[in-house]
């Protein structure tokens, strides 16, 4: 019973997380209408495999000495917030295409490496993510809960993940929905760059709690 009550509480916290904007959605939106369904898939699994790495360091109790640690923490904010504005500022440089025939064009394939890559930086480079962790396993990690259990909760989890993400890539590149994003695709670029560089800099003005 214990497992189902925290399979039902994950579930429940996961989705409400996962749903609200963040530099993962804004990423995974970026990419999927400069760079196709394709990119937006590629990316949305690289977020996902991010999710190992944070699994794994919380299942093993770090999540509390990182999300507990204001040194731990100011690195990956700077790495994160760098991060996130260094991929805003290539947004900002999305220009307008000089001729409609270039509009219409389709959109040059991303590599597969860069695309999953650029997925799993954004989502473990994300300070956010020990505290958030931390706070969810608190809930439901018990001293003598199975492996296993441990085990099918993180693989629930990447699977709610990369099955919100990719209704996001597959809604964003719907034939009619991108073709009237792809008309202003320049703008949204760089609508979705500054929000990605507002994130980055308040990651690296917020001040550690500690």
């Amino acid at each position: 019973m214990e497992f189902i009550h925290g399979l039902l509480v994950i579930t429940f916290i996961h989705i409400l997380a996962v749903a609200s904007p963040g530099p993962d959605f804004f990423l995974v939106s970026q990419q999927t209408l400069s760079n196709g369904k394709k990119a937006g898939l590629m990316c949305s699994i690289g977020i996902t495999l991010g999710l190992t790495v944070h699994l794994t360091y919380s299942a093993f109790g770090l999540a509390a000495i990182i999300a507990n640690s204001s040194n731990a923490l100011w690195v990956i904010k700077i790495l994160g917030g760098g991060y996130l504005i260094y991929l805003g500022i290539k947004g900002l440089q999305s220009k307008a295409s000089p001729s409609q025939a270039a509009q219409v064009k389709k959109a040059v394939p991303a590599s597969v490496k860069k695309s999953i890559g650029m997925g799993f930086l954004c989502n473990v480079l994300n300070p956010k993510v020990p505290i958030y962790f931390m706070s969810l396993f608190t809930l439901v990690l018990k001293p003598d809960m199975p492996l296993h259990h441990i085990a099918f909760y993180g693989l629930w989890m990447m699977l709610i993940q990369l099955s919100w993400f990719s209704f996001i890539v597959l809604l964003l590149s719907h034939p009619k929905i991108n073709k009237r994003f792809k008309q202003s695709g320049h703008i949204i670029d760089r609508v979705l760059g500054g929000a990605m560089i507002l994130l980055g800099l308040k990651l690296l003005l917020t001040r550690s709690t500690q």
